[in-house]
């Protein structure tokens, strides 16, 4: 353990997740290239700029008038119905609440978390700046003032509750269904570190498994500049130059951010994309010891600082940069040094070792988001390991004695470099009124790599609307031309466990990432299958199949990659082993110089009807450790035996005791023959004799006759003769038929040596081609008539087809019964019929074809269990694009009432028409609204003077 190392550290938190938009970035990759960059986004209005936002010129044209402001694009623009708002409702919306409920959506993705398929509680806190969309566009509406409730203990009108700051976390947690603590905070500047904080203890105290953090402000107009006051807090010319000589303050601008915090050692097991880990935070408030109530303080920060240091257990030398509050302004700047200094020295003497800088200069203050913007600016450092630079700064602050003090302004983009120790940092964040926040921030603790995988992936895609698919599958296949070293298997693990099921669907199975870009921009429905329908929540039927779809090397590609299937493979052989006097594996997956003589036993009754049971019954078992569990079963002949041994009639071990039986002494009777005829079970009825017995009904007019051979070839001649054409199955022996009979009562007294059970699932008689009845399930006559009698598949699938929303799926080698159910005349057109394993004629990977039919499952609605599908992997979660939403403007235009006039900037009172109406109490709010709506414009402006 490394000296810096104690165990009485508090449990680190893990940032897993990040999102946000900020001035010349809408998303987190593209601001931390801007910082990397040295990018200052401010922007610096023309006068028609600012006369179309509604500023009145003889504001702008006031010589402390600064056009200056970074701007937040897209303000406006909002996927209502994707998160089930109305129009109405979104455009009464605050932007502030808007924008952060699609954030949070956009930090869980990021995270690779569905938060309606998460099972922990996730909490929310954070805060917003107050509307000024509410004052400067809503309320100068006369309309719309009529839908609000002036009751302010009450306040549930559609305005209040969407743009009251109260109202900001409960929406987000309402509308992506979050059980944690959901609290709105607000300390002014400090909001949303403080924020983060909170988010830490709640996460210590086991309130909640996962806590989104962070805030929002966005000012109304935009394009809006604001009025310089020599002394105060903004600066005189647009631009932030945090301690520098020139620093004279800030400007105030619009951003949010949200990351989404975890504990440390749940963040590990659960196979999380760790940016950073938390080692500690504090929070105080500075108190009355300070000159005025938002006048900064030494002992107040310094505290703060310490505290932290002391929750994260970390000595100050070992801390390599600091994300300060940084606001540029004369007295700000050096009391923040002044503190952080004051606490480091406690420690250390080194001087300038570590590196110090603020997000402001880049972007302005973004007020309650502030804490947030720095947080991400540093996770984003640590993660790639890269000090962006601190841009603004040429000279120090004359205040400032950085030559004696631990820190220097870091200038330039470098490599972060450390010296024995892992990479670590601060983050101070201070608000007016004197909360203040720090953390210690560590980087991520090394992982080991993900595992191997399997030879072919399953990628899927859902949205909402078939636009967000399409742009879905583009940004997917631009993610992966851009990250081709990609784990593949951890792009197909986040996309299935990190990302929510909605009606729009698309799946891909594919190779590697090449394949994958390749299908992906294609869109070849050949490859790229997309849902028909609304996906619902289907049953499941299993269609074991029968004797005849056996071939060699059936599946051997799931033997050898799928624990779920060679596994129980593996049992049954073994079982099987004494009963047979050989290993079924050899003939399975026999070696190239033994696969014709394995081909030839294969064919041997006495091996066919056990091999089939074996493959079904792994297939079945594989289906159902990936939560594919059936509903309903039926199964052709020997099948059916599979669907009681998992309805629980049969023990495994008696089940193949009496397969391996039943084949044996079939094997020992003479040869027959079978017949194929198109013709209906009525048609075929004059057709039988003694000699010849009808099998198998597996359709209307699909009919197999089964008897003595010189009879069936007899038959054959006969029918060819009326143009009927007949078709010879390649069997031995003359299944369901009066030559069978011999071997009845040996085989009844075998069953009676069985402990059969009432089945637990429900299954297809092929005796009744109905429901097996519990007094048949377990009476060894009816096995003995199941042996012998017709098999009834057509009326069975007849009952499996009466749901419509059914999916049927054939479990054993080939297509036959998935033929048979797609040619049946009760199949209705939306309903699913899939087939687990290839054709032998299929060139196609075994696990690519079971890949597909799971995909085309998922396609339907049908629930898989991801985590039992990489039982046997490590796989980790991974930032991929986020949901494209479909944007829409939802947007109030400021009005100009009548009589009430132009109403200036927000940054210059054109609140103070509502402030006055709030300044009342609640019986004289109606009166007060209805004499400002009759005051005049003169009127009004020396009532807003009086009020400045």
């Amino acid at each position: 353990m490394n000296s810096w190392d104690t165990s009485d550290a508090l449990e680190p938190i893990a940032i897993i997740g990040m999102a946000g938009r900020f001035p010349g970035a809408k998303n987190v990759q593209e601001f931390w290239q801007n910082l990397c960059n040295g990018v200052e986004s401010v922007s610096f209005f023309t006068d028609e700029e600012l006369i179309a936002s509604g500023i009145e010129p003889e504001l702008f044209n006031n010589p402390n008038y600064v056009k200056a402001n970074a701007v937040l694009d897209d303000i406006e623009m909002l996927d209502a119905p994707f998160f089930g708002l109305t129009p109405r409702e979104a455009q009464m919306m605050d932007p502030q609440h808007r924008l952060l409920l699609e954030c949070a959506w956009n930090a869980l993705e990021h995270a690779g978390y569905d938060s309606q398929a998460y099972e922990g509680k996730i909490g929310l806190y954070a805060g917003s700046s107050m509307s000024s969309y509410l004052y400067a566009n809503l309320y100068s509406n006369p309309e719309l003032l009529k839908q609000v409730d002036f009751d302010i203990l009450q306040q549930q009108d559609p305005i209040s509750l969407g743009n009251d700051r109260d109202y900001l976390t409960t929406r987000i947690s309402y509308k992506l269904g979050l059980t944690g603590p959901s609290v709105s905070v607000n300390t002014a500047c400090s909001t949303s570190l403080v924020a983060a904080h909170m988010g830490c203890q709640s996460l210590l105290n086991y309130q909640c498994d996962m806590a989104l953090a962070g805030g929002v402000s966005v000012q109304v107009p935009q394009k809006a500049g604001y009025l310089y006051r020599e002394g105060g807090i903004n600066a005189p010319d647009g631009h932030c130059c945090a301690f520098d000589a020139r620093a004279q303050g800030t400007l105030f601008c619009s951003g949010l951010g949200l990351v989404l915090l975890k504990r440390l050692e749940d963040a590990l097991a659960d196979g999380d994309r760790i940016y950073a880990v938390m080692k500690g935070s504090a929070i105080n408030n500075d108190g009355k010891q300070k000159i005025s109530y938002t006048a900064p303080s030494v002992d107040g920060q310094a505290g703060v600082i310490a505290e932290a240091l002391a929750m994260a257990d970390v000595p100050a030398a070992t801390i390599s940069y600091i994300e300060a509050h940084g606001t540029g302004t004369a007295l700000g700047d050096p009391i923040e040094v002044a503190a952080m200094t004051q606490v480091f020295r406690l420690s250390t003497d080194k001087k300038q070792f570590c590196g110090i800088g603020s997000v402001k200069p880049n972007i302005g203050h973004l007020n309650r988001a502030a804490g947030v913007a720095g947080l991400i600016k540093l996770v984003s450092a640590l993660d790639n390991k890269l000090v962006p630079p601190s841009i603004n700064y040429e000279q120090p602050n004359p205040q400032i004695d950085f030559p004696n003090t631990p820190f220097y302004v870091n200038t330039k983009l470098q490599e972060w470099k450390t010296e024995g120790y892992p990479r670590r940092a601060g983050i101070s964040s201070l608000g007016f009124g004197g909360t203040n926040a720090h953390a210690i921030l560590e980087e991520a603790p090394a992982r080991e790599p993900s595992s191997a995988s399997r030879s072919h992936q399953l990628l899927l895609l859902s949205a909402k609307t078939d636009s967000a698919l399409t742009k879905m599958t583009q940004n997917l296949a631009e993610y992966l031309k851009q990250n081709r070293d990609v784990n593949l298997a951890d792009v197909a693990y986040t996309l299935q466990v990190g990302r929510r099921g909605f009606d729009k669907r698309r799946m891909l199975v594919c190779r590697d990432v090449e394949d994958a870009i390749a299908a992906l921009e294609s869109v070849n429905p050949q490859r790229v299958l997309t849902s028909q329908g609304a996906p619902k929540e289907r049953n499941i039927a299993f269609m074991f199949s029968g004797q005849g779809s056996q071939y060699v090397n059936m599946g051997r590609e799931l033997y050898e990659s799928e624990p779920g299937f060679r596994e129980p493979l593996d049992r049954c052989a073994e079982i099987l082993k004494p009963l047979l006097g050989l290993d079924l594996r050899h003939i399975f997956y026999p070696s190239e110089a033994e696969r014709d003589s394995a081909s030839k036993q294969l064919t041997q009754t006495s091996l066919t009807q056990p091999a089939l049971f074996v493959i079904e019954y792994a297939l079945a078992q594989l289906w159902q450790s990936w939560g594919i569990k059936p509903q309903a079963m039926i199964g052709h002949s020997i099948g059916e035996y599979v669907a009681a041994c998992l309805a629980g009639v049969f023990s495994l071990e008696d089940a193949l005791a009496l397969v391996a039986a039943r084949g044996k002494m079939m094997q020992e009777l003479p040869a027959g023959s079978m017949l194929a005829i198109p013709l209906t079970e009525a048609e075929i009825q004059p057709l039988l004799t003694p000699e010849l017995s009808l099998a198998l009904i597996n359709g209307p007019n699909r009919c197999v006759i089964s008897g003595i051979s010189s009879a069936i070839e007899a038959l054959e001649q006969q029918l060819a003769a009326k143009g009927v054409e007949g078709r010879r199955l390649h069997t031995s022996h003359a299944f369901h038929s009066a030559m069978m009979e011999p071997i009845l009562d040996r085989f009844i007294e075998l069953v009676k040596a069985v402990d059969l059970k009432a089945p637990q699932i429900p299954y297809i008689s092929n005796v009744t081609g109905t429901w097996i009845t519990p007094q048949e399930a377990t009476d060894p006559n009816y096995w003995a008539k199941h042996l012998r009698q017709t098999v009834r598949f057509s009326d069975g699938l007849q009952h499996l087809l009466a749901e419509a929303e059914q999916v049927l799926l054939e479990v054993g080698p080939g297509r036959t019964l998935t033929t048979l159910a797609l040619q049946h005349p009760s199949r209705k057109p939306q309903q699913t019929v899939l087939n687990s394993v290839r054709h032998p004629q299929d060139n196609y990977s075994d696990l690519g074809f079971l890949l597909t039919a799971l995909g085309k499952l998922w396609l339907t609605g049908v629930q898989i269990d991801w985590s039992s599908f990489y039982q046997e992997e490590q796989r980790y979660r991974l930032a991929l694009p986020t949901y494209p939403f479909d944007y829409q403007r939802y947007w109030v235009e400021k009005a100009t009432p009548q009589g009430l006039g132009q109403i200036p900037s927000a940054a210059t009172g054109q609140n103070l028409i509502f402030n006055y109406l709030l300044q009342a109490d609640v019986e004289q709010l109606k009166q007060k609204l209805a004499m400002v709506e009759q005051m005049s414009e003169e009127e009004v402006k020396e009532k807003m003077k009086s009020l400045v």
